[in-house]
C-alpha cells in the first residue's frame, strides 16, 4: 500500500517533549516520519543516529522529522538520552496512527510472518499530501541517507 499522492492521515500523539502533536499543526511545513519496531535496539538505532547525525541538515531546511513507535514516552526518553536524538519521538500504544499509515501488519522476520510494526517512512509536503513513501525499509541504517537524498539535502 503506498500513500504516494494522497492525503497523510490524521493524527494527534504524545510527544517525548511531553506535548501532543497532530499533524496540523504543520500545514506549510516539509515533515519526515519514520515507524520503528521498538526504542534500544540495534537497527533501531542505527536509523536513529543516522537521522542524529543529519537532523540540522533537515532542521536548517525547515524540515520536521518525528519518529514513531508504540514505545512508551518513557522508554523514548531513555533512548534519546542514550544516543543524544535531537528530534521528538511519538508514542502510538494502541498502533491507531500506524495502522493508518500502513507502518503496522503482517511482515515477515527472520523467516517467520508475524503481526507488528514496519519500519516504513512518509515524506509529507507543506500542502499535508504524501510525496515520497518507504512502506518497507529494508536497511535501517542506510535509510536515513535514502531520505536525505529523496529531499536533496
Amino acid at each position: 500500500m503506498s500513500l504516494e499522492g494522497k492525503q497523510a492521515p490524521a493524527f494527534s500523539l504524545e510527544g517525548s517533549d511531553g506535548k501532543q502533536h497532530t499533524l496540523a499543526e504543520y500545514a506549510g511545513k516539509t515533515v519526515v516520519i519514520y515507524f520503528y519496531p521498538k526504542d534500544n535496539t540495534p537497527g533501531c538505532t542505527k536509523e536513529a543516529c543516522g537521522f542524529r547525525d543529519n537532523h540540522q541538515r533537515l532542521t536548517s531546511n525547515d524540515i520536521v522529522l518525528l519518529g514513531v513507535s508504540k514505545d512508551s514516552i518513557a522508554s523514548h526518553n531513555k533512548f534519546i538520552s542514550s544516543f543524544e536524538l535531537p528530534f521528538v519521538l511519538l508514542t502510538d500504544p494502541d498502533t491507531s496512527m500506524m495502522q493508518a499509515y500502513g507502518a503496522f501488519g503482517e511482515k515477515v522476520a527472520c523467516g517467520k510472518t508475524t503481526i507488528g510494526i514496519i519500519r516504513s517512512t512518509v515524506v509529507i509536503g507543506p500542502d499535508g499530501i504524501v510525496k515520497k513513501h518507504w512502506p518497507k525499509v529494508a536497511k535501517a541504517e542506510q535509510h536515513p541517507a535514502q531520505v536525505l537524498e529523496y529531499l536533496k539535502l
